[in-house]
């Protein structure tokens, strides 16, 4: 970090100052800063303001946070997040372009000019069934059957929004160019959002991106992720119905290639490396059990550590379902990529300046009542009580050891990272020991946890736009850094050019949940917290009255 900050350091004058730097294509974007705050002492005050400015955004960060948590939108749905967010941001100033990319629920919101251009997002969606009360420590949903913030994808874009706001005034006080841009991820969970954004061009003009994601840690890492790459895709089948007792014999069952597909693959499982992951899910098997299915579909998740590897394993389960078909007497109909994500290498320049941050800001401070929530619902589902944690992890991460690299899960910020500068800050809203993609992932992201998380992310990341807006060594060196990590490897999308995002996806989900939902949103203009208007008592707890 000192390394960064000494040009500015070098240049502590009274009079004003003039910074260069390149830019993406070599823009110049910091030729002229005229600014009244030079070196290392001034750009510090001005990350204590960001600090003491986002303490004052507490309250619009805790209703930003209940709001989107109320909402409870998968992806591809997420209608209400969308212009409840753009709300938000055309009213601090913002300019808003909805329905980016193809997306109906995608945008972009800009504000301010030049260079450089910082770019913040993070994922909106959520997950089906996942519905839960905030602040219970058990199963409790709010809809049964309905979805839920159950990787509470309902935080991020609040801290980014806080973020953006405080920056944004200290840039019109102090003439600060710079541009910054803010994007949601749009149906994260169906891996289908991001890379459209790409496509569309996005990115071009971007000099680094800061991605946030929801964790029980305050923390950043750099270089090659330990996730895996991904293509999600459905396979259709075609067949011809009959009476399944009366003539079964004149039926082509299709559900019996979807049988006979999975089935293989499961074969095949054994003799795949152990980075691999796949699963699928048989989302038609017919209408009715007398009736041979004329038609059915099966949809798999595809991961390995990369892009050919991943494409290797698609190619693959195209040859089982064309042999599915030849054993069944059935054709395929369709096969329909239908998300897709490269693996993660994140920028250790901004990893870095950001990580100087972290232990400036530190993790939040808990409560009794919040600790509390933590072990019940560490007790509920069988895990150590361990509670919150109250100080920083391991440090600065990095990348992954490629001996003994496993695989695990995926995002598709893997092709925003591998277009742009990037790195994705990890802030404590969510409980230790949860399972992931579960209601007990809902629990604490409408509560003082979730709240006080956000707040302390929003600090990290007003802080690192300060330090890139005003140190353009940080930007030059990401730039280089990025160089030499695409220099072999060029981003290329798993998608075809002549795909188009899925956008009917959960759309029948929301259809059949949505009226029920509706009547769960958050008011802020009758009840202080969501809490407050669901009448729970924080925090609820199995065997325990409050």
């Amino acid at each position: 970090m000192s390394r960064r900050v000494s040009l500015l350091a070098a240049l502590a004058l009274a009079a004003p100052i003039t910074l260069a730097a390149q830019g993406r294509g070599g823009v110049n974007w910091a030729d002229s800063i005229k600014f009244k705050y030079t070196g290392t002492a001034q750009l510090e005050r001005l990350k204590a303001e960001a600090s003491a400015e986002i303490d004052k955004q507490a309250k619009l960060i805790q209703v930003m946070v209940d709001k989107v948590f109320s909402f409870a939108e998968p992806g591809f749905q997420e209608f209400e997040t969308m212009k409840y967010l753009t709300g938000v941001l055309e009213k601090e100033g913002f300019t808003v372009q909805r329905g980016y990319a193809g997306m109906p629920t995608a945008f972009v919101a800009r504000w301010g000019s030049g260079k450089p251009v910082i770019s913040l997002g993070s994922d909106v969606d959520d997950i089906p069934q996942a519905s839960n009360k905030p602040g219970v420590g058990y199963h409790d949903p709010l809809v049964t059957g309905a979805p839920g913030h159950g990787e509470g994808h309902n935080a991020g874009m609040p801290l980014n929004v806080a973020a953006a706001i405080v920056v944004k005034k200290i840039m019109q006080r102090d003439k600060i160019p710079g541009t910054l841009v803010l994007w949601p991820g749009v149906a994260e969970e169906l891996m289908s959002g991001k890379a459209w954004l790409v496509r569309a061009g996005l990115f071009k003009d971007v000099d680094i991106t800061i991605f946030t994601h929801v964790s029980s840690d305050l923390g950043v890492s750099w270089g090659q992720s330990g996730s895996n790459a991904l293509i999600s895709a459905i396979f259709k089948f075609k067949g011809s119905s009959a009476h399944s007792a009366g003539a079964p014999w004149r039926g082509k069952s299709a559900l019996d290639a979807v049988m006979l597909m999975g089935q293989s693959w499961e074969y095949k499982r054994e003799h795949m490396d152990l980075p691999q992951r796949s699963h699928y899910i048989i989302t038609d098997g017919g209408d009715q059990p007398n009736v041979v299915p004329p038609t059915a579909a099966i949809w798999f998740y595809f991961r390995h550590l990369d892009y050919d590897r991943t494409m290797a394993m698609y190619e693959d389960a195209k040859k089982m379902a064309q042999g599915a078909a030849m054993m069944t007497g059935t054709a395929v109909d369709t096969i329909m990529m239908v998300g897709s994500g490269w693996s993660a290498h994140f920028s250790r320049p901004v990893a870095e300046a950001m990580y100087q941050n972290i232990v400036k800001v530190g993790m939040p401070t808990w409560d009794d009542k919040d600790q509390a929530l933590a072990r019940g619902l560490q007790r509920e589902l069988g895990q150590r009580e361990t509670g919150l944690a109250t100080g920083l992890g391991g440090g600065l991460g990095g990348p992954a050891n490629e001996a003994t690299r496993t695989g695990g899960g995926s995002d598709d910020i893997g092709d925003v990272a591998w277009s742009v500068p990037t790195v994705t800050l990890r802030f404590p809203s969510n409980i230790p020991g949860t399972p992931g993609h579960n209601w007990a992932n809902a629990v604490a992201m409408a509560t003082p946890i979730a709240h006080k998380g956000v707040v302390a992310g929003a600090k990290v990341q007003a802080m690192t736009l300060l330090d890139i807006l005003l140190t353009p060594q940080i930007v030059t060196d990401a730039q280089g850094y990025f160089a030499e990590q695409t220099r072999t490897t060029k981003y290329k999308s798993f998608f075809a050019p002549t795909d188009q995002p899925p956008i009917w996806m959960n759309k029948e989900r929301m259809e059949k949940f949505r009226p029920e939902m509706v009547k769960f949103y958050y008011d802020e203009t009758k009840f202080s917290t969501y809490l407050e208007q669901l009448g729970i008592k924080y925090p609820t707890l199995r065997g325990i009255v409050p």
